[in-house]
């Protein structure tokens, strides 16, 4: 079977991105965005998920970090999407709970064909260092409007924005990781419409 794969580049006159992801992959990463902390998530991201992933981003942070942020997950959601082709044998949903200290987030993920994101992390704290919390909740819904997923992402307990966002990501790796595998039960897709 081929490797799932594919390379973008998004080039706007707020951003410019290189990506590329590998489904079937050992965890590798080659990140840098000009956004540390977004670069933390990407390789958390690709390491839990054992996705082979390469982002090369530069963008108006002297503004702020938004349009990086938010064109990161444009740009990873449409590599996504591509990767899976499809979607055949695939098992299509994909669920996890990660821990990380005082924090527990569930994510739930649905490779339908239908975006819907359902974003229930509660950070009350604006930011972890320079970087704003919110954007979190763009980068999903910039993602996964792309992939055309549904998307879950619930926060059982945390206090630490650090810790809530970082589970996040890594419940987000692995039910990921769990949706996109191939199960030899499934013939075509996993619908009864015969189409995701």
């Amino acid at each position: 079977m081929a490797a799932r794969k594919a390379d973008v580049q998004r080039k706007t006159n707020e951003t410019d991105i290189h990506l590329s992801i590998q489904l079937e992959g050992e965890g590798q990463y080659e990140v840098s965005t000009g956004v540390p902390f977004l670069d933390h998530m990407l390789e958390l991201f690709a390491r839990h998920g054992f996705f082979n992933l390469s982002v090369q981003a530069s963008g108006d942070i002297a503004i702020d970090d938004h349009h990086t942020v938010e064109d990161v997950g444009l740009a990873l959601g449409q590599a996504l999407r591509e990767a899976l082709g499809d979607k055949h044998g695939i098992r299509r949903f994909g669920a996890a709970s990660v821990p990380l200290d005082e924090a527990l987030v569930e994510c739930v993920v649905d490779l339908s064909g239908r975006p819907f994101l359902a974003y229930n992390l509660d950070i009350r704290q604006e930011r972890v260092g320079n970087f704003s919390t919110e954007l979190i909740h763009d980068f999903f819904l910039a993602l996964t409007n792309q992939v055309g997923m549904n998307l879950h992402l619930n926060m059982t307990q945390g206090r630490n924005p650090h810790h809530i966002i970082e589970a996040g990501f890594k419940a987000f790796a692995r039910a990921l990781s769990s949706a996109v595998e191939h199960d030899p039960r499934v013939q075509g897709v996993l619908s009864t419409k015969g189409s995701l």
